[in-house]
């Protein structure tokens, strides 16, 4: 399955684009931990770089913050970590980064459009597609106010310096997530999981400065690679979790 998220400027809101899957090397069905998240192998579609399931305690961790060290090669994106909004996501983070599943990889996807402003990262493949190998349920935010931009009251705000995870889907989160530096409005179907430090808004709003590449049919994209290339150096805890 693609996992690519692609943006419908009608709609405002992310979509993701349809792709077909291959049947699994093997008939064993796919594993899942027993605790509250219950990550459940992805056989379709194996891990981007090796990495095992992550812990599934019965009594997962839901209280208080993690601050996260994030170098790249456009400056610090410190992000904090909020176990009461999302446990699971955050155990999840968490896992990768121990794993060090997220160093040297590129955030493939810069948004510039009036209502979506993101940038996507943590694909190991910088191709939209990679993941993993496992997935695990949504924790849908449920205090986001109404996108001022959307009459019906639809869409919700993301505001600028939340940290969300893309998906393919309900209850398809993996490795891949946005970081949000100019408020947006999208329907609450994202697990907010974060926010981004000060310093990291200024690191998001010089990539964002930089622009998109174009391309051969679209010389002014406002959806695609961003121009200044921004590789993830390291994503390490900066505190004990």
């Amino acid at each position: 399955m693609n996992r690519a998220l692609m943006t419908t400027l009608a709609a405002a809101a992310l979509v993701v684009s349809g792709g077909s899957t291959t049947a699994s090397a093997s008939d064993d069905p796919p594993r899942t931990t027993h605790g509250p998240c219950q990550y459940t192998q992805t056989p379709d579609e194996p891990a981007a770089r090796p990495v095992p399931l992550p812990p599934d305690p019965r009594h997962t961790p839901s209280h208080g913050t993690v601050d996260m060290a994030v170098r790249t090669s456009q400056g610090s994106l410190p992000l904090r970590l909020d176990r009461a909004k999302a446990p699971c996501t955050v155990q999840s983070f968490l896992h990768l980064a121990r794993h060090r599943f997220y160093d040297r990889t590129v955030c493939h996807r810069l948004t510039a459009y009036p209502t979506l402003k993101v940038l996507q990262c943590g694909d190991p493949t910088s191709t939209g597609e990679g993941g993993p190998g496992y997935k695990y349920k949504d924790e849908l935010p449920v205090d986001l106010p109404p996108a001022p931009s959307d009459p019906t009251g639809v869409r919700r705000l993301y505001g600028r310096g939340l940290l969300a995870m893309a998906n393919a889907g309900p209850n398809t989160n993996g490795s891949q997530f946005f970081v949000v530096y100019g408020d947006s409005a999208l329907r609450p179907n994202y697990t907010v999981f974060g926010t981004v430090g000060a310093t990291g808004l200024e690191t998001l709003d010089k990539i964002a400065a930089g622009g998109i590449e174009p391309t051969a049919q679209d010389p002014a994209p406002v959806d695609g690679t961003p121009v200044l290339r921004t590789e993830l150096l390291s994503v390490r805890p900066s505190c004990r979790p």
